[in-house]
């Protein structure tokens, strides 16, 4: 009973911790910039109280979508990271390193490419739509790695990094051709969507990513007890009279689903999908029901510190955030390697 306590208290520890740390990076992220707030220009603008118009402008129009969109996006890379490395066994998975991302930036790239001079490519409908095409070409990619993984019916996660390579290298060959046929207006877009950034936030791109994120996350959480009990071999589970492959598939869409609308309007942003989870099981330990909703909360302020680390390090330049994790994840994607390999 006593240890009981002890554990529901560390939880909850973590959880407070972690919230704390969003809460802190949402309001750095709202006072600096080019324009300095102080914390009462933040909170009175925010309760309406401040009465000027430029600090409306300043955080509604341009630092607050920004925030909000990075948070959305990192906790759907976190859970959906958490949910791949549990239905392949694999602590190396990752939607970015299995080609997902790659799959979802080809088909939005080609989206914006034919229809570059019917559709503007800031406009509403276009980014409305450019979640759909994401969400396809994740859905492609999942597709043919999870088939080109196979050996005799059943999936072997020791294929998954290799195939997911070779898959992004090839999504990614025919991005990079695309992308140089489109005008200079659109390749400097894209080049900057395909680097991972928020730099071109708006509530527009939340609009068209929540309802995938509020349909699709409580969906993952409200199946931690499955993404536990597939741990266990299919045969295992067959016996206990689970449909195995339905189960699987469904999260595997649902995580892709998230991961795919997110990128579609962010770009790609990678390695959040691979650290959370890590992070998260330390924390909490194995079982999903504490770890899956601590990976969102942790890939949600992954995302936001690296973002804030992106606009003032290196100002009056700014890095995109997915250069920022990108910097971060190689080293500790290295780390995991080596240290899988040694056991």
């Amino acid at each position: 009973m006593r240890n009981a306590k002890k554990t529901t208290a560390g939880y909850a520890a973590v959880i407070g911790c972690t919230l704390a740390a969003i809460a802190g990076m949402v309001l750095l992220g709202l006072m600096t910039g080019e324009m300095k707030l102080s914390i009462g220009d933040v909170l009175g603008t925010l309760l309406g109280n401040q009465g000027q118009s430029d600090y409306d402008i300043v955080i509604f129009q341009f630092r607050l979508p920004r925030i909000v969109l990075g948070a959305l996006l990192g906790a759907a890379l976190g859970m959906s990271g958490a949910v791949v490395q549990s239905l392949t066994r694999n602590p190396l998975a990752d939607p970015g390193i299995l080609g997902i991302h790659a799959g979802a930036g080809m088909f939005v790239i080609l989206f914006m490419f034919v229809f570059q001079d019917l559709i503007p490519s800031t406009g509403r409908l276009a980014v409305m739509l450019m979640p759909l095409f994401g969400v396809a070409g994740g859905v492609l990619a999942a597709l043919t790695i999870f088939m080109l993984a196979r050996n005799k019916g059943h999936l072997e996660p020791q294929k998954l990094i290799l195939v997911g390579i070779a898959v992004t290298t090839g999504f990614s060959a025919v991005t990079l051709y695309v992308s140089l046929k489109m005008n200079p207006h659109d390749f400097e877009r894209a080049a900057m969507w395909l680097a991972g950034s928020l730099n071109s936030a708006n509530w527009i791109f939340i609009v068209s990513i929540l309802p995938w994120m509020v349909v699709l996350l409580p969906y993952l959480f409200c199946k931690t007890r499955v993404l536990d009990l597939l741990r266990l071999g299919d045969d295992n589970l067959i016996g206990l009279g689970m449909s195995v492959q339905r189960e699987r598939n469904l999260l595997l869409f649902a995580s892709v689903g998230v991961v795919t609308a997110g990128v579609a309007v962010a770009g790609s942003i990678g390695f959040v999908g691979l650290i959370a989870p890590h992070m998260a099981m330390r924390l909490t330990g194995l079982a999903h029901r504490r770890s899956l909703p601590i990976s969102g909360l942790l890939g949600a302020a992954l995302v936001l510190i690296s973002d804030y680390v992106g606009r003032t390090v290196f100002s009056p330049s700014e890095l995109p955030v997915g250069v920022v994790l990108s910097i971060v994840g190689v080293p500790y994607f290295v780390w995991l390697m080596w240290s899988r390999s040694r056991r």
